[in-house]
């Protein structure tokens, strides 16, 4: 390490090319979210900011930088899924982020089939190996820490079905590589994707 490490305050600019925040917070999951509008409407969007929260119930969440289509569907049906963006997905994932009328269907647009959950009225997309169905369970307004409020929202869903290609169950075991997933990993345009020589385990001290 270098002896004395670069300091800024986020209030005050980063004074950088780019800003590092996302690059550090990262390789981060994607969220693919597809949602439907309350007249019906699809929508697929992925977004940078996203995370699984909890065990039981399995919770995961999406943070949106604006009130997006996706938000203002889920705030409206309370429903929505969570789709694994895998290497081969990659083109039609970045595909689906266009900016685009709310009427447009991203499905469409970037060449995937949706195909019928389970248990909420909201479709997957049939080409990616995993799938959640969620129900939301809070939608967060995000504050600074002097309390005002900032345009970016939080969606927490539970999970209440899961969707797993059957190839990727090694002995009952999933298998984390051998689907590929991609991540986000900051930078205008950085993705990275997770292969087996990643891999290396440590087990929890006793």
């Amino acid at each position: 390490m270098s002896a004395e490490p670069y300091f800024y305050e986020p209030a005050n600019g980063h004074g950088l090319p780019h800003d590092p925040f996302n690059a550090i917070v990262g390789p981060r999951p994607i969220g693919w979210i597809s949602s439907r509008a309350g007249d019906g409407i699809v929508n697929l969007a992925p977004y940078s900011f996203f995370n699984a929260f909890n065990y039981t119930p399995p919770i995961v969440g999406f943070s949106s930088i604006g009130y997006k289509d996706s938000v203002r569907n889920i705030e409206q049906t309370r429903e929505f899924c969570w789709n694994l963006a895998t290497r081969p997905l990659a083109d039609a994932m970045n595909a689906s982020c266009a900016a685009v009328p709310p009427e447009v269907d991203e499905f469409e647009l970037a060449g995937l089939t949706p195909v019928a959950s389970r248990l909420v009225a909201v479709p997957r997309v049939a080409q990616s190996p995993v799938s959640f169905e969620c129900k939301l369970t809070q939608l967060i307004q995000l504050e600074g820490a002097d309390g005002h409020q900032v345009p970016t929202w939080l969606v927490l869903g539970e999970v209440v079905g899961v969707h797993v290609d059957k190839a990727l169950l090694k002995d009952g075991i999933y298998d984390t590589a051998a689907a590929r997933p991609i991540l986000r990993g900051g930078g205008p345009a950085d993705y990275f994707e997770i292969g087996p020589e990643a891999l290396f385990r440590m087990r929890r001290p006793r």
